[in-house]
């Protein structure tokens, strides 16, 4: 691997010279700057961007920690993270967490050792106290929140967004709706939940704690909860379902198949989340939709402004609260219930 000292060389200028020439080549003369350049380009010459960082003082760099990169709503937030921050030129150092606590902890003692200017962090139930492993850094919390009043945050209305969705299956004729709703120690889960019971005691309709049953948030936790709310016997079992988010939308589909039971026929599914397969699958899935592309690049947007703030030397910017609205997507797998169970 060539040195700065090979390409110095070639060049024919000092060490120095060659370095200022890649690194501020606004301080060397064009003929020289343009020798350098050809020089290091003859050579494959690539630069310590940590070691330069490290004398600067400014790494450039911003971490960004997910907890389920498998799943197409946080690959997307990623997606227009690491768009947002490329177009600022910084880099992303993305993380996956499995919603883990030691993980998430591992995680930020990685990130530590490359000095990063700033954090965006999908929370755990856990995050709150291990961001402590990392004072002072700016934060965005981005999808969920943790209640932590010094951090901006950027989510969506998911109350809102749950409330259209029972709505939705409430004016269809709907009146035994269940909920596969997630972790309730998760900020997400527990505003979809709160939408979903608001609307059904707006609407006179009854909410049955016996059809709300919680999930990990994983395609196998939407299966295992379906096939329990799904096996009770007819005139108990729900007719709609409200599913909290895409991967257990999944599973509940799957058991629903298991069963023998006709979407939407036997029974109506909204889900939490829009993706390819809600729109390709047979009958396309009724969804709630969330801009994840544009939560992404928001987040990577305000955390770039606190550094920019900091940077030039002026006290941080107040944090701020960015919602942005979620939008009900009818398609196929809801309709009135064939017949309407006795409560």
């Amino acid at each position: 691997m060539s040195s700065i000292q090979d390409v110095a060389t070639l060049a024919n200028v000092s060490a120095a010279t060659a370095s200022r020439a890649l690194s501020r080549p606004d301080m060397v003369a064009q003929p020289t700057r343009e020798r350098v350049l050809h020089a290091a380009q003859q050579l494959g010459y690539q630069p310590n961007m940590l070691a330069r960082s490290l004398r600067q003082r400014e790494t450039r760099t911003i971490g960004v920690i997910v907890t389920d990169i498998l799943n197409h709503f946080h690959a997307t937030l990623a997606k227009g993270v690491q768009d947002a921050a490329d177009r600022h030129g910084y880099t992303a150092f993305l993380f996956n967490t499995d919603e883990d606590a030691g993980k998430e902890r591992r995680a930020l003692d990685t990130l530590r050792g490359h000095l990063p200017q700033g954090l965006i962090v999908v929370p755990t139930p856990h995050t709150r106290e291990n961001l402590k492993l990392v004072p002072n850094l700016p934060i965005v919390e981005l999808d969920r929140v943790t209640g932590n009043p010094g951090v901006t945050t950027v989510t969506v209305d998911n109350i809102g967004g749950a409330r259209a969705a029972t709505k939705h299956l409430i004016g269809l004729g709907h009146t035994r709706i269940g909920m596969i709703v997630g972790k309730l120690d998760i900020s997400t889960a527990v505003e979809r939940h709160t939408g979903f019971r608001q609307m059904l005691e707006e609407s006179g309709v009854a909410y049955h704690p016996d059809l709300v049953l919680p999930g990990e948030h994983r395609e196998q936790d939407g299966r295992k909860a379906a096939m329990r709310l799904l096996s009770l016997p007819a005139h108990l079992r729900p007719t709609a379902l409200f599913v909290g988010n895409n991967e257990m939308t999944v599973g509940a589909v799957l058991a629903a198949r298991e069963l023998g039971l006709n979407i939407p026929g036997d029974l109506s599914i909204v889900g939490f989340d829009d993706s390819r397969w809600a729109q390709t699958m047979t009958p396309p899935l009724t969804v709630v939709a969330q801009p994840a592309y544009d939560l992404g690049v928001l987040a990577c947007d305000h955390l770039i402004a606190q550094l920019g703030h900091i940077q030039a030397g002026r006290a941080r910017a107040s944090p701020a609260r960015v919602q942005l609205p979620t939008e009900l997507i009818l398609r196929q797998s809801t309709a009135p219930p064939v017949c309407v169970p006795t409560a």
